[in-house]
Formats: structure tokens, C-alpha cells, sequence
């Protein structure tokens, strides 16, 4: 995964190394990253201002031995990566369940259009707070999406999970409070609510999520977005942050993703925290994401 980012950070490594870094050669290796940049994916607001760091910190260097400045530069760029992600923070989710009060279910609503793998990624989360101890419940929120209820009943009918629905066209945000309510009538931990993801009428979709988290008031609000959507992911994430608020997002289809530049875009621009990754196809297959681990292998 990400072959074609980490090739880009190493092909500036490389380049910077083997010549002077004069002002011209600097632009020059600088505009060549910058494609590469973008053609991964990366948002150009991201590409802009990686590079004009890097300039400013590079220009002007002086190192004996080619191999020093290539680690110099590795060295740079590792750290414009940590630095996005450390922008946005970050949300232990086990942690923020354990503190909520007893007797008070904790409400997640996952967020993102339809065909990211939104309502798998539910079934992966809860199979992932299942094996950590806790009790959970799936509201079927996405009433509108033919097939909908009956995909996250199958989920939940696999890994053991109890599912509240309605009949499709039933008001998602009721479906989400029987969600609650059930919660806290069986004293389970964890309610996890899906919703629908209808892009082609945004208004009304913002104002369905909208009412969700006012009937039910979320404690966590956390995007779904397909990572081998590229731009179109980030263009997602910015209009449900700006609509929704949400938390933090969890990215699809990792173990796909040649180009990688989603986790670096939607983290700074949304200035929200990358949580999960999904990586293949059971359910266990839903990875913490490590801001390190990624910076990383990109450098590597």
C-alpha cells in the first residue's frame, strides 16, 4: 500500500542528495515532488505547504556525504508528516467508552456516502469492541438504501451483535433513539448507529445527520471514507466536517491504496484525527492508525 507516496518522498530524498541545493536545483526537485504529490492524491493546499516548508528548511544546506543529506532529508520530510497528523490530534476510542458514566450507553454515529464500506466498517467496529470487552448494539439507520437493513443484520448475525431496525423509509433519527433506548434498557456499552450516505440530495442528507445528532447527541462522530477515492474522499470529509463535526475518520480499503495521499489530505484539512484503517475483508481486518508507523513507511 501507499507505493506510489513513498515513492515520491524517496525520489526527492534521492534527488536533493545527489546535487547542490542551490535555489534552481531545490525548485526543481521541489516541482517534481509536487506532481508526484498530487498525482497521489494529495490536496494541493497539503502539496503547497509541505513543499514551501521544506524549502525554506533545505535551502541553503550544506552536508559532506551524499547518504547524510539523503537521511537529512528523510529526516525533514518524516517530520512535515508527524506534523499534519499531530495537527489533528487524536481520539483513543476504548479509552473515551471507559470513562462514560455507567448506566449511560456511549453513542457512535458513523458518517460518509454509500459505497465506502460504511456499514461493514460498523460490523468491523463492532466485532473490534466486542473482543475489547464490551456489549453492543447496531441501529439501522441507512433507511433509505434498498438492502440496507438486511446487509447489517447479516454483519451483525456473524459476529454476534443485536440489531434495531425499522421498515425502510422510517425516520433514521427514531431508529437511532430505539438504538439508545434498547441500550439502556439491556445495559449495553456501546451503541453504534449507521446512517445513509444519499450524495446526490446533500441538503436533505445534512439535515437528516443533523437531526441524528440532535435526537440522540452522539458522543462520537466518526466519517467513513474510501481511501482509493482520492480527492473525492476529501472533498466528502470537508463537507461532513463542515455539516457535522465529526471526530475522526476511518479510511477503507487501505490494503488497495497505491497512492496514499487520502490519510495526509483529510487529516489537515479537516483537522481531524485519523482513527482506523480498514485493511482486507473480515472483520478483523480494522487496524489503530499510528501517525508514526505511517511516516514511517513512507520514508523508509
Amino acid at each position: 500500500m501507499f507505493e506510489k507516496l513513498r515513492g515520491a518522498f524517496s525520489s526527492l530524498a534521492k534527488a536533493v542528495s545527489e546535487r547542490k541545493l542551490s535555489e534552481k536545483d531545490l525548485d526543481d526537485s521541489l516541482f517534481e515532488f509536487q506532481l508526484a504529490l498530487m498525482e497521489s492524491d494529495v490536496a494541493q493546499s497539503i502539496v503547497e505547504k509541505v513543499t514551501g516548508d521544506l524549502k525554506k528548511q533545505l535551502l541553503g544546506m550544506s552536508v559532506e556525504r551524499s547518504k547524510d543529506m539523503q537521511d537529512l532529508v528523510k529526516e525533514k520530510l518524516r517530520g512535515e508528516v508527524l506534523s499534519v497528523f499531530s495537527q489533528a490530534g487524536d481520539v483513543d476510542v476504548l479509552a473515551r467508552i471507559k470513562e462514560k458514566a455507567p448506566g449511560e450507553p456511549f453513542k457512535i454515529l458513523f458518517l460518509g456516502i454509500n459505497g465506502t464500506g460504511k456499514t461493514t466498517t460498523v460490523a468491523k467496529f463492532a466485532n473490534l469492541l466486542k473482543k475489547a470487552g464490551f456489549s453492543v448494539v447496531i441501529a439501522a439507520g441507512d433507511t433509505h438504501r434498498a438492502g440496507a437493513i438486511e446487509q447489517v443484520t447479516e454483519h451483525a448475525n456473524r459476529i454476534g451483535a443485536k440489531v434495531v431496525a425499522q421498515r425502510y423509509g422510517a425516520d433514521p433519527a427514531a431508529v437511532a433513539r430505539d438504538g439508545v433506548l434498547y441500550a439502556k434498557a439491556h445495559h449495553i456499552d456501546v451503541v453504534l448507529i449507521d446512517s445513509a450516505g444519499r450524495m446526490q440530495t446533500n441538503q436533505n442528507l445534512m439535515e437528516e445527520m443533523s437531526k441524528i445528532v440532535r435526537v440522540v447527541s452522539p458522543d462520537l462522530k466518526i466519517f467513513i471514507g474510501d481511501s482509493l477515492a482520492g480527492n473525492d474522499a476529501v472533498s466528502q470529509a470537508e463537507l461532513f466536517s463542515k455539516y457535522t463535526g465529526f471526530d475522526g475518520a476511518i479510511l477503507t480499503k487501505v490494503d488497495a491504496d497505491a497512492k496514499g495521499g487520502a490519510a495526509l489530505s483529510i487529516a489537515s484539512t479537516t483537522r481531524k484525527p485519523i482513527l482506523f484503517l480498514g485493511v482486507g475483508q473480515s472483520y478483523d481486518d480494522l487496524k489503530r492508525f499510528d501517525a508514526k508507523s505511517f511516516a514511517d513507511a513512507l520514508v523508509s
